[in-house]
């Protein structure tokens, strides 16, 4: 493998290895040389990126729907719940529901 020989370079390899490849970020270091901490760096500015990016979140009709399940339901787990929203229209990820999901089971504790 060719030396990485710009800092663009060698972020875009870590994004790679990072998001595509799914490496932990200390083997990416270790593999391209670089100091964990700038493994993270260049992972934390790409995710700030495509949270700027990001809209209003789409999950936001079913919260009420999901919050009444949960305390219903304490037991359900989120590939459950994913299932149930997904039927009344949710076109989100099941990474999004657990991001919501996960506050508002612990809130009803």
């Amino acid at each position: 493998m060719a030396p990485l020989t710009t800092n663009n370079e060698t972020r875009a390899q870590i994004r790679r290895y990072f998001y595509a490849e799914h490496w932990k970020i200390g083997t990416i270091a270790s593999e391209l040389g670089v100091h964990p901490d700038t493994v993270r760096n260049a992972i934390e500015s790409e995710r700030s990126k495509a949270l700027s990016r990001c809209g209003p979140p789409s999950l936001t009709p079913y919260i009420e729907y999901i919050r009444i399940t949960l305390e219903q339901h304490p037991g359900l787990r989120a590939t459950r719940i994913y299932q149930m929203v997904r039927g009344r229209g949710y076109s989100g990820s099941i990474v999004q529901l657990r991001r919501t999901g996960g506050p508002l089971a612990s809130a009803k504790a």
